[in-house]
């Protein structure tokens, strides 16, 4: 064991720390030798989204003491930015997660004691909730204590900036440095003192009847919906903070036949009916999918802990219901919204244009049918605060109609900067019953998308490697393809690589910031991308399967799959 990590454990037994602190640094000490390296090694590192780690004791891993220090790095740099007012002022809130509604009392208690107006939520709120109290408040940050779709035994922090966005270069970076300057706990302000008392203001159901009536000025077909009121929808929360918000959301918008998976509307940080809380995951969906065969819905939806994600299920042709990924339920939303808005004639605006964003890993088809509508999109970095720099930079010269990555994300308007299921969730049941009215359904929507833009297969292909042996073999392998890449995919030859961490890309306009991401593109339209991932120790391939007419897509798809297969 090197001796540097034994000191560092036995530096959190003295004056500051919290006995139950103590006792488990204890326990580490005497224990398993590699679990002491894996939470002491290296600092938990507050990356450019914020923190996300395994919970516990140890400077690698999220408890009190790493939140605290994040928080008071945050602050400084708050306070470098908008030093010229008189009070800055910050939202605060959380998801269902374990130790979440502690770890956020401690963040607005900090953010309190620097001086901070703070609007903390009584109980937990979605992240995209989060995203709009930032704007609706006039706030200079926020922070979402949560881990996302992550496994029960994470939590994390997502940092906001003003624009209700996470925060970007060069703020990301500067927070970095301005966090990675409190190397020990006391330099957190802890206590407040009796002039900063008072400035937490706890929020709820007021912030939930202004962010759904500003959502709800985003339908594009609510004739539709009274017509299709009585549309059998299944939605599950999976547990997470989506559980009120997302059936009222349906209710408001006048849908009467809405079944919650009961279960799993029960708030719990142990998710103890799946054994991932990711939408993205089938097995996650399987409750809601059961329920909605035992009633016959015609639409399954689910968000994840956070509820800034979401998945879809829909009927096909044969009544089967069938799980939508990510790409297909962008596409259907982006092809649904502008044809809507060319019906209601709202492309036709001479002040300001209408555009659309993707990310470089999500499917060309979106690019595709705004093209067809003659809209304007833009294609960015992963992450969806790339998504929301471009809707900023737009203010007062673009309308925003909407977005989404491969990663079951999606948003519409500017209200929210951030993925937002209960306006995704909404607009697909919306989407649904317009396709009753043009005797169709949602699967059959995207056939005719296919039909008319040529057939698609997007999928997605990750790779785990944990702990610091699995971060050497994903560098490895990204190395490997960087420094070999391949000559085809599949058959085709590959016409452009793309590497955007050596060379500079722009999407249009907006110039990409640089990112360990490679992407090859083929001579018959088809699209890999591979990079690691940001937030977990995972390596992700992208592929993005462009057909030609009478190809045979499964074993184009199983053959290009094999070829960038990691063994």
């Amino acid at each position: 064991m090197d001796e540097r990590i034994i000191q560092v454990a036995k530096s959190w037994l003295g004056d500051g720390y919290d006995e139950e602190t103590k006792a488990e640094v204890r326990r580490l000490l005497e224990g398993d030798p590699k679990e002491l390296q894996e939470a002491f090694y290296k600092t938990l590192e507050f990356g450019t989204g914020g923190l996300r780690g395994i919970m516990g004791a140890g400077c690698n891993r999220m408890n009190r003491y790493t939140v605290g220090m994040a928080t008071q790095g945050f602050a400084n740099y708050l306070k470098k930015c908008f030093s010229h007012l008189d009070q800055i002022k910050v939202a605060v809130s959380y998801d269902c997660r374990n130790n979440s509604a502690t770890f956020s009392r401690i963040v607005a208690e900090i953010f309190e004691a620097n001086g901070f107006h703070v609007y903390l939520t009584k109980e937990l709120r979605p992240t995209p909730e989060l995203s709009y109290a930032i704007r609706h408040f006039g706030c200079q940050g926020g922070v979402m204590v949560t881990a996302s779709h992550n496994p029960k035994i994470y939590n994390g922090y997502k940092a906001y900036w003003e624009d209700g966005a996470q925060v970007i270069a060069p703020h990301d970076k500067n927070i970095i440095e301005e966090v990675n300057a409190i190397t020990d706990i006391s330099q957190v302000k802890w206590n407040r003192d009796a002039e900063t008392k008072g400035q937490i203001e706890l929020v709820g159901e007021e912030l939930d009847d202004d962010y759904l009536r500003d959502l709800s000025t985003l339908h594009v077909s609510p004739e539709s919906v009274k017509r299709h009121h009585d549309l059998g929808i299944v939605y599950t929360p999976l547990h997470g903070c989506g559980v009120k918000i997302v059936p009222r959301a349906l209710r408001e918008m006048g849908f009467t036949n809405v079944h919650l998976v009961e279960d799993q509307c029960i708030n719990s940080g142990e998710f103890p009916t799946v054994q991932s809380p990711n939408p993205e995951e089938p097995t996650a969906m399987k409750m809601a999918l059961d329920l909605a065969e035992r009633v016959g819905a015609e639409i399954v939806c689910a968000s994840d802990p956070d509820a800034d994600r979401c998945g879809i299920a829909v009927r096909d042709e044969n009544n089967n219901l069938v799980l939508l990924n990510g790409n297909q339920m962008n596409c259907i939303l982006t092809y649904y919204m502008l044809r809507r808005w060319k019906e209601l004639g709202r492309l036709e605006n001479p002040e300001k244009f209408p555009y659309i964003i993707k990310t470089i890993v999500t499917s060309n088809l979106m690019s595709d049918i705004a093209d067809h509508f003659q809209v304007k999109w833009y294609n960015v970095l992963t992450g969806f605060k790339n998504i929301a720099e471009v809707i900023h930079a737009n203010e007062g010269k673009g309308i925003y109609i909407c977005g989404g990555e491969e990663s079951f994300g999606f948003a519409v308007g500017e209200y929210v900067r951030d993925k937002d299921s209960p306006i995704t969730v909404s607009l697909i049941c919306e989407c649904a019953a317009w396709c009753k009215d043009h005797n169709t359904t949602v699967w059959g929507l995207l056939q005719s998308i296919y039909k008319q833009f040529g057939e698609r297969k997007d999928w997605l292909r990750s790779y785990t490697f944990p702990g610091i042996e699995g971060k050497q073999k994903i560098d490895g392998i990204v190395e490997q393809y960087r420094t070999n890449p391949p000559t085809h995919i599949g058959s085709s030859p590959i016409i452009e690589y793309r590497d955007y961490l050596k060379h500079d890309y722009y999407a249009p306009e907006v110039k990409l910031a640089k990112s360990n991401v490679l992407q090859y593109t083929a001579e018959d339209g088809t699209v890999v991308s591979l990079r690691p991932s940001g937030t977990e120790p995972k390596i992700k391939f992208y592929f993005n399967l462009r057909c030609n007419p009478g190809e045979d897509v499964e074993a184009k798809a199983q053959a290009i799959d094999a070829q960038f297969a990691i063994q």
